[in-house]
């Protein structure tokens, strides 16, 4: 198990391009961190970097308090799982296992022991005879896995691991890499755009946005208070409504409609500063009648979620997302009363696109 501490990162590529801007980050022993972020944000090229395939422009990084930010890939005792898997297709199972065993020159009844270790710790234990192309996704994730496994390393870093994977199958691959990472206790890094996946799988995470991380975090802390506007469109497997609107008498102006702002908000915001209202559709339900904190529009979209129904409406031109139960959708050109929960209701200053 290993700390992993990164103190100003910087890379810019030689065509100028800033895919890391002084980050800082610590990632505690033992735990399943996960960095999230739209295509471009960085996040491969952080983790390419702490395994040692990236050099850094600036900074420092720091495995188990050791500086390695100049020392080789070999050198670091981490092991990277990738998206394509990167097996060998003229190997079998059990010679891709062994391959980094192999070059570190290792005995081979060490070379087996550990082989047979990993096999069976992922069951995959009667595949070790058979080429890559003769078994599934889930199987060659697996083995992508028992390599780096072999090694016994430090640290773990997962590039999309999950991605090439059906749907069905990304869901048990989730699961067994949560479980397996549990029970081996080594620190593991994982990179996905999935924040589905993140979700699910980190004990903590972080969200990059241009190089930046934007907000560090648990999973609890990104979906009920995301720090900022870009976090709050980001998280979620329904977008969250982000509404602008004006400050007035201690309340949120928003088209025809006010919100009361609490009042940690309202000594903080003048009379006409704009501010956004931040509330996820889960907690926008569904009342008999208008009035104060209650937006009142017409249904322009439902969408069967299994469970509940996604409703979307317009009110007075301002598109909000709420939620009803399954059996009681209302229909389209419908006019509806939806109550955001005060509780769950945040409020972010437009200009900055921070949480107040």
């Amino acid at each position: 198990m290993s700390t992993v501490n990164i103190k100003g990162i910087t890379k810019v590529f030689p065509n100028g391009v800033r895919a890391l801007d002084d980050l800082d980050l610590e990632i505690r022993d033992g735990e399943f961190f996960a960095l999230l972020g739209p295509s471009g944000c960085g996040k491969t090229t952080l983790l390419r970097t702490l395994g040692g395939l990236e050099s850094a422009t600036d900074g420092h990084i720091l495995i188990d308090n050791n500086d390695v930010t100049r020392t080789s890939a070999g050198s670091r005792n981490v092991a990277m799982v990738f998206q394509d898997y990167a097996l060998y297709p003229h190997m079998n199972v059990k010679e891709n296992i062994e391959y980094p065993l192999k070059i570190r020159k290792y005995p081979k009844d060490e070379r087996d022991r550990r082989v047979n270790m990993a096999a069976k710790a992922l069951s995959i234990e009667t595949l070790l005879d058979r080429k890559p192309g003769q078994i599934s996704g889930g199987q060659q994730q697996r083995v992508a896995v028992a390599r780096a496994m072999a090694t016994t390393p430090n640290l773990y870093l997962f590039d999309e691991p999950l991605s090439n994977l059906d749907a069905r199958l990304r869901l048990e691959a989730r699961s067994f890499l949560k479980q397996l990472q549990r029970e081996l206790g080594v620190t593991t890094i994982l990179v996905t755009h999935d924040q589905s996946e993140a979700l699910a799988l980190a004990d903590r995470m972080a969200v990059m946005e241009l190089g930046k991380i934007r907000q560090v975090g648990s999973p609890v802390e990104f979906f009920h208070r995301p720090a900022n506007i870009f976090v709050a469109s980001f998280i979620g497997s329904t977008p969250m409504n982000l509404i602008e609107g004006v400050v007035e008498d201690k309340s949120l102006k928003i088209g025809d409609f006010k919100f009361a702002l609490p009042p940690s908000v309202s000594k903080v915001a003048n009379t006409g500063a704009k501010l956004t209202l931040g509330v996820r559709p889960e907690y926008v339900t569904i009342v008999k009648s208008s009035g104060p904190g209650v937006f009142s529009g017409k249904v322009k979209i439902t969408e069967n979620l299994g469970t509940h129904y996604l409703v979307l409406f317009d009110a007075n031109e301002t598109v909000v997302r709420g939620t009803v139960p399954d059996g009681v959708e209302p229909n389209i050109g419908d006019v509806v009363h939806f109550k955001p929960d005060p509780e769950r209701m945040l409020f972010y200053d437009t200009n900055s696109g921070e949480l107040i």
